[in-house]
């Protein structure tokens, strides 16, 4: 075996050693024509290039979503498996993927440095203040392109624009039934599952 002599991993060829090399001298040889963007392996450039040419080769067999990459799929049918293998050591909340674990973590352990001035909330990034700062300001720089209706955030304009394309990426895989929005599906679901959440307390 080839051992890299600055972290001391063992590798079971030379050329896997250079490749490995390339994260120690952040070598990036492997550069793409169209956005300049650079990587350390040819295998990566090509992945990467599936974005411009829009080629997705990972078909889901359950639904027939597309996705870019084979760790995309994988992490896409737990939604159909309903696996959630990762879950928060500070309060047991389950995901399914490693990133949105990640993403809820942030909630425990990021400290919320930025404050806004007008009502003193506070936010663990710049952006999501800048977001925020938008509701005082009354800024919406997202137009849709199909009426004068105008949004604070691109993912809110997407979400409208949704009702004059007929578009329901959201779909019941219990009976089939497809809406706009997430939490409509969420809503919907509890018709199979029988869940009440909400219980009246007088």
């Amino acid at each position: 075996s080839f051992t890299c002599t600055q972290c001391g991993k063992s590798l079971t060829s030379k050329r896997s050693l250079n490749l490995h090399m390339r994260v120690h001298t952040g070598e990036k040889p492997f550069t793409c024509d169209q956005c300049g963007k650079s990587f350390s392996q040819s295998s990566k450039l090509k992945e990467h290039m599936m974005i411009h040419t829009g080629e997705k080769p990972y078909a889901c067999d359950q639904c027939g979503k597309m996705f870019l990459r084979a760790s995309d799929l994988k992490n896409h049918l737990r939604v159909h498996t309903k696996e959630k293998p990762h879950s928060c050591y500070l309060c047991g909340k389950s995901f399914s993927c490693l990133q949105s674990l990640k993403k809820h973590q942030k909630i425990h352990t990021a400290v919320r440095e930025y404050m806004c001035f007008e009502c003193e909330k506070t936010f663990t990034t710049a952006n999501c203040l800048k977001l925020h700062e938008r509701i005082h300001t009354g800024e919406k720089p997202y137009k849709c392109s199909h009426c004068d209706k105008r949004e604070i955030q691109l993912g809110h304009l997407k979400t409208h624009e949704m009702i004059h394309t007929g578009e329901k990426p959201y779909t019941c895989d219990q009976c089939g039934k497809s809406f706009a929005q997430k939490q409509h599906l969420t809503a919907h679901m509890r018709v199979h599952t029988g869940e009440k959440p909400f219980t009246c307390d007088q």
